[in-house]
Formats: C-alpha cells, sequence, structure tokens
C-alpha cells in the first residue's frame, strides 16, 4: 500500500469514527484530489456515500462537503492555471529557445479553442479520474471567466455525487461492492481518456503533415 493509499485509507477510517466531523473529512479529501491528482480522494467520496446511504452520515452534508470541496479546488487549480498563463505570455514575446515552440499566436489559438470547447470538458471533469486539476489549470490559462468555470464545475459535481448515491442506494449490496463498481468504472473511463488522447493526437498530426504539404506545394 502506497503512502497516499494509507492516507486514503486512515481518512475513510476516520469518516465512520468521526460522526459529526466527517463532512469536514469529505471536503478535504476532495479539495486534495483536485489540488494533487495522485491523492485517491475519490475512493473516500465513494465510502462516504455508501455511509450516506446507510444513514451513518447525512445525505445533505455529504452531498454539500463533496460539492463545495471540488469547488475550492477547482478554484485553487483556476488560480494556478491563471499565473501559468501570464507567465506563458510573458515568456512567449521574449526571443528565447521557448520563443520559437511557444509563440503568442499558438498561445492565442490554444486560449481560442478551449474557450470554445472547454465548458463540455469541465461539465464533465468529474466523471474523468486522474484530469480534473488540468482541465481546471487549462482553464485558468485560456482566461475562461472563473463564474463560469465553478458553474460549469459545481453543476458536475453535484451530477457525479448523485450518480454515487445512488449507486449506492440503488445498485451495491455493500462498500466493497460499490467500490469494486467504481474502480472498474475508473478502469473504463481511464481507457476511454487514453483512446481519445490517441485520436486527438493523430488528428493534430495529421493536420500537421497536410498544411505541410501545402505549404510544400508549388
Amino acid at each position: 500500500m502506497t503512502p497516499l493509499e494509507r492516507l486514503a485509507a486512515a481518512l475513510t477510517d476516520a469518516i465512520t469514527r468521526t460522526g459529526a466531523f466527517a463532512p469536514a473529512i469529505l471536503f478535504a479529501a476532495t479539495f486534495v484530489e483536485y489540488v494533487f491528482p495522485p491523492f485517491p480522494g475519490d475512493l473516500v467520496v465513494v465510502l462516504g456515500a455508501w455511509y450516506a446511504v446507510q444513514g451513518q452520515i447525512s445525505w445533505v452534508a455529504t452531498f454539500a462537503a463533496t460539492t463545495a470541496g471540488a469547488l475550492a479546488g477547482a478554484w485553487v487549480d483556476y488560480r494556478i492555471g491563471a499565473a501559468i498563463g501570464r507567465r506563458l505570455e510573458a515568456r512567449a514575446r521574449r526571443p528565447t529557445v521557448l520563443h520559437a515552440l511557444l509563440t503568442a499566436e499558438r498561445l492565442a489559438r490554444f486560449e481560442e479553442s478551449y474557450r470554445r470547447h472547454g465548458g463540455l470538458v469541465i461539465a464533465a471533469n468529474r466523471f474523468f479520474p486522474g484530469i480534473r486539476a488540468f482541465v481546471f489549470v487549462a482553464a485558468g490559462a485560456a482566461g475562461i471567466p472563473l463564474r463560469r468555470v465553478l458553474l460549469l464545475g459545481g453543476v458536475s459535481a453535484a451530477l457525479w455525487n448523485c450518480v454515487l448515491l445512488g449507486a449506492g442506494a440503488l445498485v451495491a449490496k455493500n462498500a466493497d461492492e460499490l467500490v469494486a463498481l467504481f474502480e472498474r468504472y475508473t478502469r473504463v473511463a481511464g481507457a476511454v481518456l487514453a483512446g481519445a488522447a490517441v485520436l486527438v493526437a493523430a488528428a493534430w498530426i495529421l493536420r500537421r503533415r497536410r498544411a505541410a504539404r501545402r505549404a510544400g506545394a508549388p
């Protein structure tokens, strides 16, 4: 068991022992997961959903704590992305090696593309483990309005929490079954993300080759 897994196990154990303070632990686990993606916060949230279904924790408190933790983490990620975006823009204007790779035009294209399509990614972020932090960092770097980012991020978190609570109430027979269901979903979601990344990379390479051929054509 890795140190992060031990920490998650300790938080999960604390949830079952702290009673009224359990929502604070759920908030912290969700927040840390957004700011430090390797942390398995989803596992803590899944078990929190199960205990809520069993009546050991308030449904309302569980839902509010996990949603608020997601929004707080998203806000931090957005601010980090905004700072990164400002630094990249400043460096792109300097005549350095980085300038040849990261031009102001390329940054502008990224920002325009993410403003156009990023809303859908943000709205779906909670359903794709491992990339949530990067979604909000990119939103900050692209300059998408913070209010819109938090609104879409909040909707995504709320829907995900409803799915977890619903699975705990209607599908899983015990906590272990709910965790196993979540782990299967995580593997499938990871495969989908990997496939999408390959397709995007392939499309980018094809566009570059076509552009190069057109530029070389007489």
